[in-house]
């Protein structure tokens, strides 16, 4: 089908400048700097070592100093255990299979830790990720044979458009009193869906909330296990506790990012050592550690008796492990068939534990940031397929920006929500913010429909407060900067404290410590959330209240609130050129994350050229909401 193949086309692009933007840091680059930029562990300590499937070396490390970096590293990536010769010799790869804290596991391509580990520091490198874009270019391939078939073939043609979806109205609407009405309604559409339903939720709707009872009511239906599947791993992680909540028999397959004891004991790993047959297991395995460390002994000076001594011992244990692999295999399919969910990555729905698991309904959850190539991996093993998100919120982080422009920064979702309106319920009811600041994205992204509930409607910091602000700094001589590729606005920063210290002031007269309000101040550019960073550290007045604020970019906000919400727009230039602020989709995540109170503050003669920005002062106008920075005196 050209679908697929333009689709792989595009991936193919993506691969390419993605391998060359890996390449650029960190080909030729010392250890240092590697480490600085979180793609290396080093030095190392090597804590344990155990034999794993397919006769393959599990090591456990420990990162022993620098331990306040912040790293990628992260469960089913691929890495190299290296020596501190850094010569190509001393590498060996594998795949991180556990990942928390200053510790992780990787699984080498090896049964047996080389030599030069013996001597010398040892790191571990990130590597390029090889398997990701494997599972998605098999998916491609795998897609339109699939499509040729009659009954396995159904789905696929429904989500390329060649077949219209079909829905079962015969089916009484889902009531639940805890959910509202636009909920329940997105329940009752999930259940009579036969091949597609979408569930678009705006910020603070509920849609996690909807999501889950949805779940549960389609296992009540059938009875048949569900595959729930999103792009990042904390979004598993959430989906998983709150199924867990509901009472389900939920198996977390992967290693969560979020490591609470509560969550260990949902993953395949935590349940599989609670089975019957795991004690035979460990028994079975220190046994053929035994044999190989008897083998060892052979390893430096030895004759032809020796030789066939040694061969022995590791053919032995070489035995013994496919005995624990069988046993495992057992345990593996034994506990997953009990399971009511089984949740995993878009990736990792094709772990070798559930590879070949088919499944009624698989439910795509945070599908607006969801690559569309990753997202066939979990469709092509359903009937049905469920999606939620919001694609009027940040898309899919795409490397190339050619392949974005061709159309892979379009997901599967936009693209369904588009072609079938009828498959779509929007909950319309949020949450979080006061009704004067959902209303601007209402307006412009909701068609007017995203209505605040009565309980958060008319809240605020205090009384008389405003709960949006737009101060224009247009004459201020506020000019950005260019950093590197980053682009920063001084100026603009140090005014921002300024009002921040006085706002806090404020604050502090009413609120006491322990119920102090919570505040973010984000922007759309790295380089300005360094200098703001160093602003708040170097600020005697906000000491007291710096639990309290968050400082970083909008796109690692998505999916998180605060009370109050600062946003520096930074662009302030003569040509009125605003780079990607021109992507509404950021600027939406941004103001929609405050709960009482968002100020917004930004260049009106550079930002109102583009008329999102352009409504958005008139509509701070309408509300009473426009100031100058001049109106704030000297700063």
């Amino acid at each position: 089908m050209d679908y697929f193949k333009r689709l792989t086309q595009l991936l193919k692009i993506e691969k390419e400048e993605d391998r060359r933007s890996y390449k650029e840091l960190t080909e030729n680059m010392p250890v240092v700097n590697r480490r600085a930029n979180g793609m290396t562990w080093y030095p190392i300590a090597i804590k344990d070592t155990e034999i794993g499937r397919g006769d393959y070396l599990t090591v456990e490390v420990e990162r022993t100093t620098h331990q306040d970096i912040l790293h990628g590293f992260r469960f089913g990536m691929s890495a190299a255990l290296f020596s501190n010769h850094d010569a190509k010799a001393d590498r060996v790869e594998g795949t991180i299979t556990y990942s928390s804290g200053n510790r992780l596991k990787i699984t080498l391509r090896t049964d047996e830790l080389p030599d030069w580990s013996r001597n010398g520091k040892l790191g571990i490198d990130i590597v390029f990720d090889e398997n990701s874009y494997s599972e998605m270019e098999a998916a491609m391939k795998m897609a339109p044979l699939l499509a040729e078939k009659k009954e396995e073939g159904h789905l696929v043609k429904v989500l390329v458009g060649d077949k219209p979806p079909t829905f079962n109205n015969t089916l009484s609407q889902y009531a639940d009193n805890s959910l509202n009405t636009a909920q329940q309604a997105a329940v009752t559409k999930i259940l009579a869906a036969n091949e597609i339903a979408i569930v678009h939720g705006p910020p603070g709707t509920g849609k996690t909330t909807t999501l889950v009872k949805a779940i549960k009511a389609l296992r009540q239906q059938d009875g048949k296990q569900l595959l729930v599947v999103a792009p990042s791993n904390a979004a598993v992680d959430l989906l998983s506790e709150k199924l867990f909540e509901e009472g389900l028999n939920v198996i977390r397959v992967g290693n969560p990012a979020r490591v609470s004891e509560r969550l260990m004991s949902l993953t395949l790993d935590s349940k599989m050592s609670n089975h019957n047959g795991f004690k035979e297991i460990k028994r079975l395995k220190k046994q053929a550690a035994d044999y190989r460390d008897m083998a060892q002994k052979y390893k430096r000076s030895f004759g032809p008796e020796e030789r066939e001594q040694r061969k022995a011992l590791r053919a032995e244990a070489r035995n013994i492990s496919k005995e624990v692999e069988k046993i495992e295999q057992y345990i593996i399919d034994d506990t997953i068939s009990k399971a009511a969910v089984i949740t995993a990555t878009l990736v990792g729905a094709n772990h070798y534990t559930v590879r070949n698991l088919k499944y009624h309904t698989v439910v795509i959850d945070e599908a607006g940031q969801a690559l569309e190539p990753a997202c066939w991996i979990p469709i092509l093993k359903a009937q049905k397929v469920v999606m939620a998100g919001d694609h009027c919120q940040l898309p899919p982080t795409i490397k190339s920006a050619e392949a974005a422009k061709q159309g892979l920064s379009k997901t599967l979702m936009e693209k369904l929500v588009a072609l079938y309106p009828e498959a779509v319920v929007l909950l319309e009811e949020q949450y979080r913010m006061n009704e004067t600041i959902a209303g601007f994205s209402s307006k412009e992204f909701y068609e007017g429909r995203l209505k605040a509930h009565p309980s958060v409607a008319h809240r605020l910091l205090f009384a008389d407060d405003s709960p949006l602000l737009f101060i224009d700094t247009a004459g201020c001589g506020f000019d950005e900067l260019y950093e590197g590729t980053s682009i920063s606005n001084p100026e603009e920063a140090h005014f921002l404290l300024k009002h921040l210290m006085q706002f806090v002031a404020g604050l502090k007269s009413i609120y006491a410590l322990n119920d102090f309000p919570s505040i973010a101040i984000i922007s759309p550019y790295k380089h300005q959330v360094e200098v703001l960073k160093e602003l708040v550290v170097s600020s005697p007045g906000l000491n007291e209240v710096a639990a309290f604020i968050t400082v970083n970019t909008i796109d690692s906000f998505q999916g998180q609130e605060r009370d109050a919400v600062y946003i520096s727009m930074v662009r302030s230039n003569g040509d009125s050129i605003i780079g990607f602020l021109s992507d509404v989709r950021r600027m939406n995540v941004a103001m929609t994350r405050a709960r009482k109170k968002l100020v917004v503050i930004g260049d009106s003669a550079t930002i109102s050229q583009h008329n999102f920005y352009a409504d958005f002062i008139q509509y701070s106008q309408q509300h009473d909401s426009y100031k100058s920075a001049w109106e704030f005196g000297e700063w």
